[in-house]
């Protein structure tokens, strides 16, 4: 029960929400074939402006509860584990040193434990340098169900990632069949944790984009 009690929080607190998943319904202008003359483009080539903010790209990692915008976020994070320590499920850990520049910073990994949506968010409340915070919406991401490697959705009984999702209409189930409603979804991991098909049948895919810091 304690797990919920952040659906609580009137959403007129946060910011508007993240992207949780890549926008697909963009019109896309005409392409125009390019200028050339004996095969060499004499497309004119933009001017650099110095001045402009880099962008992070996406990192496909889940960040823990309250992560600011990725690019702030690498930017501030200090790698200091106190995220790490504060979990009391053992959630959050390093990036390997394989993904780069992202190496040691606090990811969930929802495979070897999933965020729990602790009521008071410790991981937020122990983040010295501010880059987990509680002015936004606890949303890491979003999960969806595969249909064709769910128990349940192959005349199977299996509720089990609805029993044990611990936010409330994040999993709805219809004769029998489990289904993700995006709206609720936090992307915890819990479902994708607890799936005891042969192949686990919940996609999970972390937050593209989330707000940045107010007076960045």
């Amino acid at each position: 029960m304690q797990a919920r009690l952040w659906k609580l929080i009137p959403p007129s607190r946060y910011p508007p929400l993240v992207t949780r998943l890549p926008l697909s319904n963009r019109e896309e202008p005409p392409r125009q074939k390019p200028l050339t003359i004996a095969g060499i483009s004499i497309e004119p080539v933009p001017p650099t402006d110095l001045g402009s903010k880099p962008v992070a790209r996406s990192v496909p990692v889940h960040r823990p509860p309250g992560a600011i915008d990725e690019f702030q976020f690498l930017a501030g994070c200090t790698r200091c584990g106190d995220c790490i320590n504060a979990c009391p499920y053992d959630a959050i850990t390093k990036a390997p040193d394989r993904l780069g520049n992202i190496a040691g910073t606090p990811v969930i990994v929802a495979d070897s434990s999933a965020c729990r949506m602790c009521h008071d968010f410790p991981c937020i409340a122990s983040c010295g340098p501010g880059v987990l915070i509680d002015s936004i919406a606890p949303i890491m991401g979003t999960a969806r169900v595969t249909e064709h490697l769910c128990l349940a959705h192959h005349h199977t009984t299996c509720t089990v990632c609805s029993e044990r999702c611990p936010v409330d209409d994040a999993i709805m189930v219809v004769d029998g069949k489990p289904t993700v409603n995006e709206d609720h979804c936090t992307g915890c991991g819990v479902c994708r944790y607890v799936c005891p098909a042969p192949e686990n049948a919940i996609l999970l895919m972390p937050a593209f984009r989330r707000p940045g810091l107010p007076h960045a």
